[in-house]
């Protein structure tokens, strides 16, 4: 990795210029988490499904995802099984977002393929915070492997 993509990297991370994507079907979920993470500095793009949330991992090269489990179409479980198999898009951390707070979620989000779990209704500051904590360790990686982009 040349100096300057490594200055463009650190850039990036001190300015928060992360594209992160949201799939949500609730209007007011996505409307509040969005407008919140655009706040923050966050380019936020949004899928209603789990099938175009899939799609949209592809074509628009998020550097996170956040997933609500209880998707139409294509539920969160699975959509989150089909990007981590897919070369192109396994690299994206993945946070899934739930109001079901069952004993074992947390596990089963995990096995799905996510990278974290939290809870809804949201608590800002801790999602934030593992949003920080996933960006950082996703690109020191990428940044080792010479692939930030």
């Amino acid at each position: 990795m040349t100096t300057e993509n490594s200055i463009r990297v650190l850039k990036a991370m001190d300015n928060n210029m992360f594209k992160i994507l949201l799939i949500e079907d609730n209007e007011m979920n996505r409307d509040m988490l969005s407008r919140r993470l655009m706040r923050k500095g966050y380019e936020v793009v949004l899928a209603v499904d789990g099938e175009s949330g899939i799609e949209m991992a592809r074509s628009d090269a998020p550097h996170l995802i956040l997933m609500d489990m209880s998707l139409p179409v294509l539920d969160g479980w699975e959509a989150s099984r089909r990007i981590k198999a897919d070369l192109e898009t396994q690299h994206i951390p993945i946070i899934a977002l739930t109001a079901h707070a069952m004993s074992g979620d947390r596990e089963k989000a995990i096995e799905a393929g996510c990278d974290d779990y939290d809870t809804k209704p949201v608590e800002m500051e801790r999602l934030l915070g593992k949003i920080t904590a996933l960006l950082e360790l996703s690109n020191i990686s990428r940044i080792a492997e010479g692939e930030f982009t």
